[in-house]
């Protein structure tokens, strides 16, 4: 055959494999016959010289694959390996089980969390061009994010220059009045271009005009989609209809998207105009409202910030008693939203990945220690003339093998986990949480978990291939893989298993840390007796009582009812009920102390005279609000303990008058009592000086009803919400509920459990996987020196020495495991340290405790093999050899 002819042989065999495999026998036997004719020219005998020319040669079989490589990487040849990798998988069952499901664990479980976390921090809000959306409030020295004003936001729309829109919302209440029911509905209160702002259209109907929040306006409501289907049954007339809330006509104008979620006012079904000014709302020193804005294009939020506080120091010299020391907050609209929840997922996520980890690791060493084991099939496999990118192009197979099955399961196991754990957020949870919706196998979520699936290959073909090279392999001919495997195991293994007992007491302090965190929030001072006390929330409807006198008549009429109830001990009514909220803010002055215009900020609360001994409140000093504190007579106050000590330290509060900022006549009232501090904001925050009117002098029709009861606080909701309603059939009732239900359900306590429960369930596997990588090692170390420890105890060993020996080697990676555990637990509780509550990072008590139960799981783990070895029979044991 002619050069060229041979050129084209090989041209074409790259694109015809079989014809590249005639062709390549074909070459081979031409420069066989070439060789084998020129040493028969130099004298050579025949048989001779064909003999020498396949020892020059070489290899046929490897000179084969060689050039297979050389000339085209085919799918034929990833085929047949992946083939040998399920066949070399179907051969170790158990292993194969052991590796895929600890894989698939480690992988959904880091899946699953990266979901929410994806939801909630990487996804945008669902509004037009999220990123330039903030929340614009004020700050004063209460509290770093306070409400606006209604004329500081109507001065604050006019004169910045960082905003393009700002608009402003606030809760509502209202009686929804359907045929004979009169129903409690949750609304929200907005500005004319709130909705504009955000960039959300309405799938029926259109939005609030310009103009249409300005008193006088007609009642226009839009729907959110729930309530349209809901309440109305998803009528495509409904735009135009009417619809009455607390007596008042409101036309539908339009109903939101499905999609539609607005996480600060997430309970809200029904969206009205800010149409005429409340009472608060016609004073600059009264706060209920709450601002959105959108940024102007190039700006940043830090940017807008710096311009409303130059606003705000304006109209504090512009109005110097309302608006001095107040301030600006601007931050983005999704800090808003998901600044609470954004270290407990950074944690869980950070939980995940070291599970991971600790997985991968677990398969590692299994993989080690059964490459080890193949290391004379490596051998024989290289001796006949495989190569060395051969033998890695096996192990990176395998190793992607175990990979790939691991992320299919993981992917469903990251689904399904998804799902439980959204049903395991409490609503009140996830109303505050509109991502939810959002969390699921996405594009995110599956590029993570590939990517997660090719760093696992990598790691378990990686650790394979660089064990041993084709010399070391060589050596693998003249020696068993068991031993070189045991030694393997031991050395590198350890060192594993000790890095994973260090992760699993990051982990499991972290879940103690959180737990305890919750304990403390669950059992912090209250200043009231939680147990068997009851309590619901009324709304009145504006035309039923009329005036003052009627109202005050009603709550006396309310609470005798009650009282009469069986069981019932005591009760009482108060505006806010403890546990809630940082509202309802008042600005103190005390007459005769010197004033320079500061903001002293407290909290107000109207109560009933029997509210505090209901609550079973402790008196410190003076008296308690009677029945005769009423609007004819002069207003008196209690205080807590804290304003006591903020506003008269070393001195006695009871008499002190105590006014509004400018001391009009109809604003002072006297201190009559002080009382101990009941914790009426979250549970977390710091109590904060409070005062507490007679609700008498300062009725309303929204308040809460209270009860004590001798028996089970939970059976008497339904006779309260009945008893309310045989006093007048158009009252709403809502959020009935227990005082201990109400500490349990607050956004603080469900946070820590949330966390403190998925950390708990991270650390318990974590826990589980380390203590069944530390039996591995030992259990395996035994089965490898079966041999060393028959001698051992053939030349007098005892069986106590035989279990200190195996002890000891265990105790080593257990002890570093430990030591290094507690270092990084103190750093990592550190770095978290936002979500404790009461609780150090050094808390000897987890510390201890942790250490304690991982060496008892951890000498449990060492002792199953050491009693193994223990028992092994000297002649047995040789004979075996």
């Amino acid at each position: 055959m002619s050069a060229l002819g041979r050129c084209v042989r090989k041209l074409a065999a790259l694109f015809r494999h079989s014809q590249f495999a005639s062709g390549l026998e074909e070459e081979m036997a031409f420069h066989r016959e070439q060789l084998e004719q020129q040493l028969r020219e130099e004298g050579m005998s025949p048989k001779e010289a064909r003999h020498a020319a396949l020892r020059q040669f070489g290899n046929t079989t490897r000179l084969k694959e060689r050039s297979q490589e050389i000339m085209a990487f085919r799918a034929e040849t990833v085929v047949l390996d992946a083939r040998f990798a399920v066949r070399q998988l179907a051969r170790k069952p158990g292993f194969a089980v052991t590796a895929i499901g600890v894989l698939s664990l480690g992988l959904g479980a880091s899946a699953a969390i990266f979901g929410f976390v994806d939801a909630a921090l990487i996804e945008p809000l669902p509004y037009d061009h999220p990123r330039n959306l903030v929340d614009v409030d004020e700050s004063g020295t209460g509290s770093q994010r306070e409400n606006l004003s209604y004329d500081d936001y109507q001065d604050w729309k006019v004169m910045n220059r960082s905003l393009t829109s700002l608009n402003v919302y606030s809760r509502f209440g209202y009686l929804l009045q359907m045929g004979s029911v009169s129903e409690p509905v949750s609304a929200v209160r907005v500005s004319d271009g709130f909705f504009r702002t955000l960039g959300v259209q309405p799938i029926l109907g259109r939005d609030f005009r310009p103009g249409e929040d300005q008193p006088g306006q007609a009642k226009l409501v839009m729907l959110t989609y729930g309530a349209w289907q809901r309440r109305f049954g998803g009528r495509v007339d409904i735009v135009g209809q009417s619809v009455s809330l607390s007596n008042d006509p409101y036309t539908i104008i339009g109903v939101l998207p499905r999609s539609f979620a607005f996480a600060p006012q997430a309970r809200a079904e029904f969206w009205v105009p800010l149409l005429d000014k409340s009472n608060c709302e016609q004073r600059r020193t009264c706060h209920n409202l709450d601002g959105v804005g959108r940024l102007r294009d190039g700006l940043t939020a830090e940017a807008a910030l710096t311009d409303m506080k130059r606003v705000a120091a304006e109209l504090a010299v512009r109005y110097p008693l309302s608006n001095r020391g107040r301030s600006a907050m601007v931050q983005p609209l999704s800090e808003l939203i998901v600044g609470r929840v954004r270290p407990i997922l950074l944690t869980l996520m950070t939980g995940a990945g070291l599970l991971f980890f600790i997985a991968a690791a677990n398969v590692a060493c299994l993989v080690l220690v059964r490459s080890e084991n193949r290391r004379r099939e490596m051998s024989i496999r290289a001796a006949i003339g495989a190569t060395s990118a051969r033998l890695v192009r096996q192990f990176v197979t395998e190793g992607m093998l175990l990979s790939g099955v691991g992320c299919a399961l993981g992917m469903l196991f990251a689904a399904w986990l998804m799902v439980v754990l959204r049903q395991l957020v409490p609503k009140t949870m996830a109303e505050g949480m509109p991502f939810l919706a959002d969390v699921g196998v996405n594009g995110h979520t599956g590029l993570f978990i590939a990517g997660l699936t090719l760093l696992s290959g990598v790691l378990l073909a990686g650790i394979s291939t660089t064990r041993f090279s084709i010399a070391d392999l060589r050596t693998g001919l003249s020696e068993g893989g068991s031993t070189s495997a045991g030694r393997v195991w031991r050395r590198v293994g350890s060192n594993l298993v000790a890095l994973e007992l260090t992760i699993a007491v990051v982990l499991l302090c972290g879940a103690g840390l959180l737990g305890k965190s919750l304990y403390q929030l669950l059992h912090v001072e209250l200043g009231l007796n939680p147990e068997h006390l009851a309590a619901v929330n009324v709304m009145i409807p504006g035309h039923a009582y009329q005036n003052s006198e009627q109202l005050v008549g009603l709550y006396d009429d309310l609470q005798r009812r009650a009282r009469e109830l069986p069981s019932v001990e005591s009760a009482g009514i108060s505006d806010n009920l403890p546990v809630g909220c940082f509202c309802d803010t008042d600005w103190i002055r005390i007459l005769g102390r010197p004033f320079h215009g500061e903001h002293n900020d407290v909290l107000q609360r109207d109560v009933s005279a029997t509210y505090m001994a209901t609550l079973q409140a402790k008196l410190l000093r003076g008296r308690l609000l009677t029945d005769s504190d009423d609007a004819l007579h002069p207003k008196v106050i209690l205080i807590n303990e804290t304003l006591a000590r903020r506003y008269f330290a070393g001195e006695d509060p009871i008499g002190k008058m105590i006014g509004n900022p400018t001391l009009e006549p109809k604003s002072m009232r006297q201190v009559v009592g002080v009382i101990a501090d009941v914790r009426e904001a979250a549970l977390d925050d710091s109590p904060f000086p409070t005062e507490y009117f007679s609700i008498k002098q300062g009725p309303d029709n929204f308040f809460s009803l209270v009860v004590r009861t001798a028996q089970d606080e939970r059976a008497i909701l339904p006779q309260l919400e009945r008893t309310i309603h045989l006093t007048h059939a158009s009252f709403g009732v809502y959020d009935e509920t227990t005082m201990g239900d109400r500490i349990g359900a607050s956004p603080a306590a469900l946070l820590h459990q949330f966390s403190s429960w998925l950390i708990g369930g991270f650390a318990f596997l974590a826990l589980m996987l380390g203590v069944v990588g530390l039996y591995g090692v030992v259990a395996f170390s035994v089965s490898q020196r079966t041999r060393e420890i028959g001698v051992r105890m053939a030349l007098g060993a005892q069986r106590r020495a035989v279990h200190r020996l195996i002890l000891r080697e265990a105790a080593w990676p257990t002890a570093y495991g430990i030591a290094g555990g507690l270092v990084f637990s103190v750093l990592a509780g550190s770095l978290m340290r936002s979500l404790l509550f009461e609780v150090y990072p050094w808390d000897a008590s987890i510390l201890a405790g942790v250490t304690s139960l991982l060496g008892i799981a951890a000498f449990t783990a060492s002792y199953l093999p050491s009693r193994r070895a223990a028992r092994v029979n000297p002649i047995d044991a040789l004979r075996a050899e």
